[in-house]
C-alpha cells in the first residue's frame, strides 16, 4: 500500500526552496570563475605564440563574460524557481542559505557580487533591501589562501642571487626560448645593485616575494613582487618580451611604487592574471601600492564587476563621513557631458545632456556606444577608464544648487527625485584629473617653464600613442585631456573618438583663384569622414610661446602623412609597443 507523500510545512519548504536557488546561484558563478581562469590560461599561450590580435578578441570577450554568466544564472533561476519571482519573502532565506556555501569558497567576494547582480534581476525591483543582498560582505577574505600558496619566496642567502632570479623566471614554465637568458640575468643583478649600493649588507630575512602568476597585458608578461631587506621592502616588476624571432627577454627592472602605480594605472586595459584566490593577489598588490584603492586593485586583474561593487561601498562610506556638497567640476563645460564632482573624493561623475549645441550632431546611444569602444580597447595609458552606473541613489542634501540647477535643466530625464534622494539613471565615473588648459595656465603664472614643456610634450605623446593603438580622438582640445597626479596627459572625453582606420586624411588643396583664397568658409569639399591635419596647429595650443615648444616635437601631427603613415601600420596588422615605464630604465640587448 502506497504510503502519503510527507508535506512539508511552509517554512520547511521555503527553506529547502531557498536553498536549492542559491546553490544554483553559486554554481553559475563557479562557471564564471572557471571560464575567467581559462581567459588568463589562453593569454599565456597566445603570449608565447606572439598571437597579438588573439589578445586583443580576448580582451573584449572577457568583459563581455561577467554579463552573459549573470544572464544565463538569471534565466535558469526563472526556469526553474518560477516562485523567486514574485516571493520577495523567498530573498532572505536565499541569502542566509548562500552564505555557508562560501565557507571553504576561493572566491567568496566576488561569488557575493555575483549573488547581487543575479538577484537584483530576478527581483526585477527598483531598489533593494539589505537583507536581498550583500551590501556589506559576509565572509572575511584576510589570510585566504588555496591550495597553492598566492606567492612563493626566495632566498638569496641559499644559492646566490643569481641563481634564485634564474629560478625565479623558470618557475613560470614559459615554452618559448629565452634570446639569451644569462645575459638578462646579469642586467637584472646589475639593477638591483644601483638600488644596494655597497655597503648594503644582507640581512637574515633577505627574501624575494613573487606572486605565482604572470601578468599578461597587449604584448608583455609582467613578474610581480617585492624584496624584502631588514626593514626596507621594496616592490618590483620585470616585463618580460618577445622578440621577432619568438624568442623571450627581459626588458627593464622596475623597482619604484610610483613605477608600479603607473604600470597599473586607470589608463591602462586589464591584465590576464590566472588566481585561485583573487583577494590574496589584491592583498599583495596593496603591500606593493598601498595608496591604491581596493576597488582598482579588483580592476585591474580583470575583476571588473567586484571593482565596481567596492568602488560603490566606498563611495557610499566616504559620503557618511564628510560633509562638503557636489560641484560642478572646473574647466570649460562640455557640450555633451555634464561633469560635477565631489571635492574631497578623487573622481568626477559625468551625465549625458539631454541635448547637444551645435555643431555637435549625434544621439545618446552614439556617446554610450563611445564609451563602450574604449571600455574594449587598449587605453595604452592614454585613456581614462570609466566605470558606468544605472540607478544611483545619492543624498539630495549633499549637491549643490547650482549642480541641481544644472541638472534640472541639463540632463532632466536621467534623474529623478524620490523622498532626500536624487536618483541618477545612467553615469559614468572618473579618476579626476587636472583639465590640460588650465593646468598649462596655472604653471604659466607659476613661471615654471619645465613643467610647461613637459605637459606639451606628454600632450603631443598622448595624441601620437592613441594614433598607434588606432584611435582617433577627435576633439582634440586641451580642455578634454587631463594630468594625472603623475604628471602624465590623458585623454577623457569620447564623444568624437573614432578608428583611425574610418578616417580619410587629407591635404588641403591650393586655392583655385583670389576668391577662394579670401573666402570665410572652406573652398574645398568635405566628406563626412575626413581630417585636415594642416588645421590642427590652428587650435591644438594656443599662445606663441607655447605654440613654439609644442611644435618643436610635434610639427608632424600637422602633416597628414604621418596620420596615413600611422594608417597603413595598422592595416598591415602591426601593432606599436608602447613601454608603461620610461625608456631610460630599458635594458641593452
Amino acid at each position: 500500500m502506497n504510503q502519503p507523500a510527507k508535506v512539508l510545512p511552509l517554512h520547511a519548504a521555503r527553506a529547502t526552496r531557498a536553498a536549492e536557488v542559491a546553490r544554483a546561484i553559486l554554481s553559475g558563478f563557479d562557471r564564471h570563475y572557471r571560464l575567467f581562469r581559462e581567459a588568463a590560461q589562453q593569454a599565456k599561450r597566445h603570449f608565447e605564440r606572439g598571437e597579438w590580435p588573439q589578445i586583443r578578441s580576448l580582451t573584449r570577450a572577457r568583459m563581455e563574460m561577467y554579463d552573459r554568466r549573470v544572464e544565463e544564472a538569471v534565466r535558469s533561476i526563472v526556469d526553474r524557481f518560477p516562485e523567486a519571482e514574485v516571493d520577495e519573502k523567498l530573498w532572505p532565506a536565499i541569502k542566509l542559505a548562500f552564505i555557508p556555501l562560501l565557507h571553504e569558497h576561493r572566491q567568496p567576494e566576488c561569488a557575493e557580487t555575483f549573488y547581487n547582480s543575479v538577484a537584483c534581476q530576478v527581483l526585477h525591483r527598483r531598489y533593494y533591501r539589505n537583507e536581498f543582498i550583500f551590501w556589506r560582505p559576509a565572509v572575511a577574505t584576510e589570510h585566504l589562501e588555496g591550495e597553492e600558496p598566492a606567492y612563493r619566496s626566495y632566498y638569496p642567502l641559499q644559492g646566490g642571487l643569481r641563481k634564485n632570479l634564474e629560478n625565479i623566471l623558470r618557475s613560470f614554465d614559459l615554452v618559448a626560448p629565452w634570446e639569451n637568458l644569462q645575459r638578462d640575468l646579469r642586467s637584472l643583478v646589475h639593477a638591483l645593485r644601483a638600488h644596494f649600493p655597497r655597503p648594503s649588507r644582507a640581512r637574515p630575512n633577505l627574501q624575494i616575494q613573487v606572486l605565482g602568476s604572470l601578468f599578461f597585458r597587449n604584448k608583455a608578461a609582467y613578474i610581480v613582487g617585492r624584496i624584502m631587506n631588514g626593514h626596507r621592502e621594496l616592490p618590483f616588476a620585470v616585463p618580460v618580451l618577445r622578440n621577432a624571432r619568438g624568442e623571450l627577454y627581459l626588458d627593464a627592472l622596475l623597482l619604484d611604487k610610483e613605477q608600479l602605480i603607473v604600470l597599473f594605472s586607470f589608463a591602462r586595459a586589464y591584465f590576464f592574471v590566472d588566481m585561485e584566490v583573487p583577494a590574496a593577489y589584491v592583498s599583495f598588490l596593496r603591500m606593493l601600492m598601498p595608496d591604491k584603492p581596493r576597488a582598482e586593485m579588483y580592476m585591474s586583474v580583470g575583476l571588473a564587476k567586484q571593482g565596481k561593487t567596492l568602488f560603490y561601498r566606498d563611495l557610499h562610506y566616504h559620503l557618511k563621513h564628510s560633509s562638503d556638497n557636489f560641484v560642478l567640476a572646473p574647466g570649460i563645460p562640455g557640450m555633451v557631458m555634464l561633469v560635477f564632482m565631489l571635492p574631497s573624493f578623487p573622481y568626477v561623475f559625468k551625465m549625458i545632456r539631454d541635448h547637444f549645441a551645435p555643431p555637435k550632431e549625434m544621439d545618446r546611444q552614439t556617446v554610450k556606444d563611445k564609451y563602450l569602444l574604449v571600455k574594449q580597447h587598449d587605453r595604452v595609458g592614454r585613456m581614462a577608464d570609466t566605470l558606468e552606473y544605472s540607478l544611483v541613489a545619492l543624498p539630495l542634501e549633499r549637491f549643490s544648487a547650482e549642480v541641481l540647477e544644472e541638472l534640472k535643466a541639463e540632463a532632466a530625464s536621467s534623474i529623478e527625485f524620490e523622498g532626500d534622494k536624487v536618483v541618477i539613471k545612467h553615469m559614468y565615473i572618473e579618476r579626476r584629473m587636472t583639465p590640460l588648459n588650465l593646468y598649462l595656465d596655472e604653471v604659466v603664472r607659476d613661471g615654471d617653464q619645465a613643467l610647461s614643456r613637459h605637459a606639451l610634450t606628454e600632450y603631443g605623446n598622448a595624441i601620437k600613442e592613441l594614433a598607434g593603438a588606432g584611435i582617433f580622438p577627435g576633439d582634440m582640445l586641451l580642455k578634454n585631456f587631463g594630468v594625472t597626479r603623475h604628471n602624465r596627459v590623458v585623454f577623457y572625453d569620447y564623444d568624437e573618438i573614432a578608428y583611425m582606420t574610418d578616417c580619410n586624411f587629407r591635404r588641403i588643396p591650393p586655392p583655385r583663384s583670389y576668391e577662394d583664397e579670401m573666402a570665410a568658409e572652406p573652398y574645398w569639399s568635405i566628406g563626412p569622414n575626413d581630417v585636415f591635419p594642416e588645421q590642427f596647429e590652428k587650435f591644438l595650443v594656443t599662445g606663441d610661446a607655447s605654440r613654439a615648444v609644442f611644435l618643436e616635437n610635434h610639427a608632424d601631427l600637422m602633416d597628414p602623412a604621418f596620420w596615413s603613415g600611422k594608417q597603413a601600420r595598422i592595416r598591415a596588422g602591426l601593432e606599436e609597443d608602447v613601454f608603461p615605464y620610461p625608456e631610460e630604465i630599458r635594458f641593452t640587448r
